[in-house]
């Protein structure tokens, strides 16, 4: 029993660093930027790291002394750890330098990269295993839940819908008038947003959750957050990273008319003629069609091999869903696709969160289903429609700008494995949308690696969703 659990783990780490194949020794003398001395000192590191990492002392190791969940943890620190050390007493290697990689004159395998960025992130996250929880799931009571969502009507964020999953803590002003949602995942407290609500309620709301943070020994982190909140941030000593864009649709000038839109045009027409139906469900009637939507989530997460996220992301839990109305598309009476939107704002806005549909059903389908919630949501008087973010797109990589920015364009163009970051891109830029920037903003000198590695793992609920798409 305890050699399967060490093999699955030693697998689970090879198909994540060889993008799912058996694990090889890497082909270093494949990149011509790499001369061939040391080509061969970084195979012999690789090779005897992972070799070791096999062997039956360090399984008896890992199963003997870690449980279950920290052992595909261990396994990228032992590897990534192990390439870093490798890296780091080869002075030639060393001397290849960070900006060359991340520059793009030095070309290396993006499950490589990870690896050793996961390696070093999870050294640190064992070495304090004992003494940190992990993800901390911070529900808030019923009371002030209900509290936060009496505030989404006489606040502009729809978005802000999300604090109904009951999956964060709310810290509320003391006005009472402005709340931050935020969750706990390794020595991070992560809120997400910018505050809800009242403005003149920001400044003292975000001291307090920085100050609260730092006593629970955590650092405080705002993830997703605009350029209003930057003023805030900056006058409380914290750093902004962009982290890509958010797209908003203008439904007052929202129109289908012109050249423009001929491509688009064609598909919602194709698919209204292949017989594909839309319909906005009413909140008092999504009860009644919870289990085919079921249905269509699974389908859709299957064949995406994909887990249900969290956090920023809205999950499919029947409570949330019947929350709010859905837009569904029938083909032949059943569904075949829906989104939930989030309509709750003094502004107008709406947002569309969950989207799901059954695979090759048509190609059609999804324009049409956003087209028609466009088109309907105009006619009911709303002013914006969010899409949501295209993550680490739109960022400048000109001479002055920022290392982050560098690698986030480098994880943009070769981490499609992970995920989908060119297709979302692609897809909501088909709307016309204005493009907001969104950033991250947390204290301290230096990239926030640690802060995105606990960001990832809280939204993707640990190490082995964050290789599911």
């Amino acid at each position: 029993m305890a050699e399967t659990a060490h093999a699955d783990d030693v697998s689970t780490i090879a198909a994540a660093v060889n993008g799912g194949r058996s694990l090889r020794p890497f082909n270093f003398r494949g990149f011509s930027t790499i001369p061939h001395a040391i080509a061969d000192r970084l195979a012999a590191i690789w090779e005897n790291s992972v070799r070791l990492l096999s062997s039956p002392l360090a399984g008896a190791l890992m199963i003997r002394l870690l449980p279950a969940g920290r052992r595909l943890l261990a396994a990228f620190a032992f590897v990534g750890a192990g390439l870093m050390a490798g890296l780091a007493i080869e002075d030639d290697v060393t001397g290849l330098g960070w900006n060359r990689l991340f520059s793009g004159s030095l070309q290396l395998p993006i499950g490589l990269v990870c690896a050793i960025m996961l390696g070093t992130l999870a050294s640190g996250r064992l070495r304090r295993a004992a003494a940190t929880p992990g993800i901390v799931a911070l529900a808030p009571c019923k009371d002030r839940l209900q509290q936060a969502v009496e505030l989404l009507a006489r606040q502009d964020n729809a978005a802000a819908g999300l604090v109904r999953l009951g999956d964060k803590h709310v810290l509320f002003s003391a006005c009472g008038e402005a709340f931050i949602m935020y969750a706990r995942s390794g020595r991070s407290w992560i809120a997400l947003f910018d505050p809800v609500g009242a403005r003149q309620a920001w400044p003292a709301l975000v001291a307090r959750f920085m100050e609260e943070a730092r006593r629970a020994g955590c650092r405080p982190v705002f993830y997703q957050v605009s350029p209003d909140f930057l003023p805030c941030a900056i006058e409380l000593g914290l750093k902004p990273y962009k982290l890509g864009e958010q797209a908003v649709v203008d439904l007052k000038g929202f129109d289908m008319k012109g050249g423009d839109w001929l491509k688009l045009r064609r598909s919602v027409n194709r698919a209204a003629r292949d017989g594909l139906e839309f319909a906005m469900l009413t909140r008092e009637q999504v009860p009644e069609v919870l289990d085919e939507l079921l249905a269509v989530s699974r389908a859709w997460l299957a064949a995406h091999n994909a887990a249900e996220k969290g956090f920023s992301l809205g999950t499919f839990e029947p409570g949330y869903v019947a929350a709010s109305p859905v837009a569904v598309i029938r083909l032949e009476g059943r569904i075949v696709a829906f989104a939930n939107i989030l309509a709750a704002s003094a502004s107008g806005d709406a947002f569309i969160d969950l989207m799901r549909h059954v695979p090759d059903t048509h190609r059609g389908m999804m324009d049409l289903l956003f087209v028609k919630i466009m088109e309907h949501l105009k006619a009911e008087g709303f002013s914006t429609l969010n899409l949501g973010m295209a993550p680490l797109a739109r960022l400048s990589t000109h001479i002055r700008a920022p290392l982050w920015n560098h690698i986030a364009h480098q994880v943009f163009d070769n981490g499609e494995r992970f995920y989908n970051f060119r297709g979302v891109l692609a897809f909501k830029s088909k709307f016309d949308p204005q493009w907001h920037p969104r950033y991250l903003a947390v204290a301290g000198r230096g990239l926030p690696l640690l802060s995105v590695f606990d960001i990832t793992m809280l939204i993707a609920g640990g190490i082995k969703g964050v290789f599911r798409k």
